[in-house]
C-alpha cells in the first residue's frame, strides 16, 4: 500500500503540472493520432447509449467526443485535481456536465465504487502504472462490453526513449517513472478475463487495441 500511495502522490504531482499544457494542445491541435484512431474504433463497435468509464482520464476531451458521438453517460477517473479541474471546464463548455461524473484518485484504490460501464478506456495510462496485471483485472471487473487500451509498442526505439524520460525525470526530483510493458502480458491477462481482441491500429509508438468480452 506505501508503494501504491507514493507512486499516485508522484503521479499526481507530474501531471497537475501538465494540466494546462494539455488543455492549450487540445485547443490548437484537436485529439492526437492514437485517439482519433481510439474513437473511430470504439465508434464500430456501437457507442450509441454506452455507459463509459475512462481511467486516467486527464481533462477528458476523448470521452468528451464519445458522448457527443452518442454515448449516454461517462464516469472519469485522474489522480490529478488540476487535470479534473480541466476537464469539468470542458464538460461546462460542451454542456456534457448533467452526463459526467469525475473521481479523483487511484482507481485501484477507487475500483470497488466505481460504476460499472460498457466500454472502459485506457488511454496511455498501463505505461504509466507500476502494476499492471492489477490494474487491467480491476479494471475489466467494471467492463461489461468492451475495454480499449493504448499503450508504448515494446521497440527499442521506444525503451530508449522512456530510459532517456526516466533519467531526466530522476535529474528533476520527480518520483512518477514511465514503464513499456510486455504486450503479450496485457494480451494474456485481458484474454483470461474473457475478452477477445477485436480491432487494433498502431503508430510508430503506440499500440491502440480493442478487445470485446466473450
Amino acid at each position: 500500500m506505501a508503494c501504491c500511495s507514493i507512486h499516485g502522490a508522484d503521479t499526481s504531482r507530474f501531471f497537475s503540472q501538465l494540466a494546462s499544457l494539455y488543455r492549450w494542445r487540445y485547443r490548437l491541435l484537436g485529439p492526437d493520432k492514437t485517439q482519433r484512431q481510439m474513437i473511430g474504433l470504439l465508434e464500430q463497435t456501437g457507442i450509441n447509449n454506452a455507459e463509459l468509464l475512462e481511467i486516467g482520464c486527464g481533462i477528458g476531451y476523448l470521452h468528451h467526443a464519445l458522448l457527443r458521438a452518442g454515448a449516454a453517460r461517462a464516469t472519469g477517473i485522474d489522480m490529478s485535481a488540476r487535470m479534473l479541474a480541466e476537464a469539468h471546464r470542458l464538460a461546462q463548455a460542451s454542456g456534457l456536465t448533467t452526463r459526467t461524473d469525475y473521481r479523483q484518485g487511484d482507481f485501484v484504490d477507487l475500483a470497488d465504487r466505481v460504476p460499472l460501464a460498457d466500454i472502459t478506456i485506457l488511454d496511455k495510462v498501463v505505461c504509466c502504472y507500476p502494476d499492471p496485471e492489477r490494474l487491467l483485472k480491476l479494471a475489466l471487473s467494471r467492463t461489461r462490453r468492451v475495454i480499449a487500451l493504448t499503450y508504448p509498442r515494446d521497440r527499442l526505439f521506444t525503451r530508449a526513449g522512456i530510459g532517456l524520460m526516466t533519467a531526466a525525470l530522476k535529474l528533476s526530483g520527480s518520483g512518477f517513472r514511465p514503464y513499456v510493458h510486455n504486450p503479450a502480458d496485457i494480451a494474456h491477462w485481458i484474454g483470461g478475463a474473457g475478452f477477445q481482441q477485436i480491432s487494433s491500429e498502431q503508430t510508430f509508438e503506440w499500440s491502440t487495441d480493442i478487445y470485446a468480452r466473450g
